[in-house]
């Protein structure tokens, strides 16, 4: 199959340009100035697509998601098949996941257990990071062995003990682990073992609704921890990689520590751009427990969310995901009635990031240049996928969005929404832009006529080594 996307304007963190984009097969084969060489083509090829007026973008990476993440005493609601779907119609091509091994397991089989879960599911391209949740001599092992398979970035726990949380002797051996084999350490930085205090304290209060989840995870316990992962970076030399960094004082942290030239990085999510404490978290009755998440919401009155925009145009922040972790209310988030700790953690937005953060472009936060940039080319260059994913280039695969910027998506349960929840963390949202069309690999998921993707269409990625590392 051959596809023409004729008269739009391909953007790249380098610019926008009028070109036209000639896919053969699965890649890119040419970018055309528009003209006669593609008026020629026009009629030779198998498909056109009139992008006029249009954003031809590379496919959204979303780089942290988890499907089926056991959490809580259940299961995060979207499956690899569901979850995927979902991506595809919000213009995401490619997930990077979470293979989970516990304390007590084997590395080899928590990888092998998400390998079973994705294969013959996916809808889109995937990916793996591996959690370490148990730092021994066997895990240090394995990690040599899975940057061969393509696994090339760990994700480490200062929270949670009792669950995934590594002390500071593991964290350092898994860094030096990492410095020897080229791989990026990813850190859930949250100082677990003071919130934990902080979490008895208030039950104990009688403190139980959703809002207290926020209130005993202050931004003190992220930015010390930010700070400790960065000093223990800094001793190995490891790169790192801090993910769903929500507190402006974190991330200045992480902003110095880049100024003096450390090989550290720093995401963020959707919902701590947007959402806050108060708004959310401290909506009437149980109804906060719609956006519990950790690290948590945080407040707007102290300015979380204006830093955060702002850190993203500096480059601190260099690439917004997810954490994609749905849960539905009933059932699920009712798990936590009367204590708020027994919440499971997590919001769904894998479906709604691209149109998020173009509404950044909208109000004047980003421009599209640097949407396209911590959407899709720096996740793709900081995973090991570029160029073969993230770039609108010959060559590359041929995940291809066209976005309409005069188009409107309405966001809600009822609206724009397929992942496998009962309520949308977004409901009521208004995006000036519009995902019209959608190429996975050249074939045509999304277009105008509905959902086309096939189940298992989706391959597993090994991925490269970063392009980031110093």
């Amino acid at each position: 199959m051959r596809t023409l996307i004729r008269h739009g304007s391909v953007v790249t963190p380098q610019g926008i340009q009028a070109m036209d984009v000639l896919v053969d097969g699965e890649t890119i084969s040419a970018l055309l100035a528009p003209g006669a060489t593609s008026d020629e083509l026009a009629g030779a090829v198998d498909r056109v697509i009139d992008a006029r007026g249009k954003y031809v973008i590379p496919g959204g990476i979303d780089a942290h998601t988890h499907m089926e993440l056991p959490f809580g005493g259940t299961f995060a609601s979207d499956t690899f098949e569901t979850g995927t779907r979902a991506a595809a119609w919000g213009g995401t091509t490619t997930i990077i996941d979470f293979a989970v091994q516990r304390y007590g397991e084997r590395v080899q089989d928590g990888l092998a257990a998400w390998h079973a879960k994705a294969d013959g599911n996916c809808f889109v391209d995937y990916g793996f990071h591996q959690i370490i949740g148990g730092v021994d001599d066997d895990s240090l092992k394995a990690m040599d062995e899975l940057v061969d398979e393509g696994i090339t970035s760990f994700k480490l726990f200062m929270a949670y003990p009792g669950v995934f949380y590594s002390d500071d002797g593991q964290i350092l051996r898994a860094m030096q682990q990492a410095k020897h084999n080229g791989s990026m350490i990813m850190m859930h930085a949250e100082n677990g073992i003071a919130i934990d205090v902080l979490v008895a304290q208030a039950l104990a209060r009688g403190e139980t609704a959703p809002i207290h989840h926020g209130l005993t995870r202050p931004w003190e316990t992220e930015e010390e921890a930010t700070h400790r992962a960065i000093m223990l970076a800094r001793i190995t030399g490891a790169p790192l990689y801090i993910v769903h960094m929500s507190a402006k004082q974190a991330v200045q942290t992480l902003q110095e520590a880049r100024d003096l030239g450390l090989n550290v990085f720093g995401e963020t999510c959707p919902q701590y751009l947007y959402l806050s404490l108060e708004e959310q978290l401290g909506a009437p009755g149980f109804e906060g427990a719609k956006w519990v998440c950790s690290t948590p919401l945080r407040s707007r009155e102290e300015g979380h969310q204006d830093e955060l925009w702002r850190y993203l145009r500096t480059n601190d922040l260099s690439i917004v995901s997810t954490d994609h972790c749905p849960f539905c209310f009933k059932e699920q988030k009712e798990l936590g009635l009367g204590d708020f700790s027994k919440i499971p953690n997590g919001i769904g937005s894998v479906e709604h990031r691209m149109d998020l953060i173009y509404q950044g472009v909208v109000d004047g936060q980003l421009s599209v240049e640097r949407w396209v940039e911590i959407t899709s080319t720096t996740p793709a260059r900081m995973f090991g996928l570029y160029p073969r994913k993230g770039a609108i280039a010959p060559g590359s695969d041929a995940d291809i969005v066209v976005y309409d910027p005069n188009g409107h998506t309405s966001i809600g349960f009822d609206k724009t929404h397929h992942m496998n929840m009962d309520h949308s963390a977004w409901e009521g949202y208004e995006i000036d832009g519009h995902v019209d069309v959608v190429m996975s690999r050249g074939e045509v998921l999304v277009d105008e006529q509905g959902f086309h993707g096939t189940k298992g269409r989706g391959r597993f990625l090994k991925r490269d080594l970063s392009q980031y590392l110093i």
